[in-house]
């Protein structure tokens, strides 16, 4: 990840650079931090390629924190793009219930009387759906579960500081 003087100094993002390089979108904050998480997982299984540049570009708007969503994109990579493939066409095939709706029968004779073409573009849509279904669910996901543990974590800092603070001998022995 370039830091952000390198970024400034880029001739390409000359244009907007007195929004992406705010310190706003910089800073790990409760709200940005979260919104960053969200975004990168959105941007991550909504686009194939390029999803760190979509992240980092849903965070001006959002003021999200830019790094963050950049780095939570890595979640899909080319190691991990099989395992998230075939979850993205279970997922698409278990919300659409394409068997049920059309009929088993029916779905086979589609995909028979089309031919091998006819089954790809299929499986195609279904997993393209399935993906969608997935960057909704996970970024909603990845916002809670963000939030959840910033929360957790600074509560956890007070206590300490409280401790600290009271002079608890148990908290001085460590």
């Amino acid at each position: 990840m370039p830091s952000r003087e390198e970024m400034a100094e880029n001739r390409w993002l000359a244009p907007i650079a007195h929004r992406f390089l705010s310190p706003e979108l910089w800073r790990f904050t409760r709200r940005s931090v979260p919104r960053g998480v969200a975004l990168g997982l959105f941007a991550a299984f909504i686009v194939p390629l390029g999803q760190i540049f979509l992240a980092a570009f849903l965070a001006l708007p959002a003021r999200a924190n830019v790094p963050l969503a950049a780095l939570v994109t890595f979640v899909t990579n080319p190691f991990t793009f099989p395992f998230w493939a075939v979850m993205a066409n279970r997922t698409g095939a278990f919300v659409l219930n394409l068997d049920n709706a059309v009929g088993g029968d029916a779905a086979r004779e589609i995909a028979h009387d089309g031919g091998a073409l006819a089954g790809w573009f299929e499986l195609a849509g279904v997993t393209a759906f399935g993906f969608v279904v997935l960057a909704i669910i996970s970024a909603a996901v990845g916002y809670l579960l963000a939030s959840l543990i910033w929360r957790w974590m600074v509560a956890r800092k007070r206590r300490k500081k409280l401790r600290e603070r009271d002079g608890n001998p148990a908290s001085n022995a460590a």
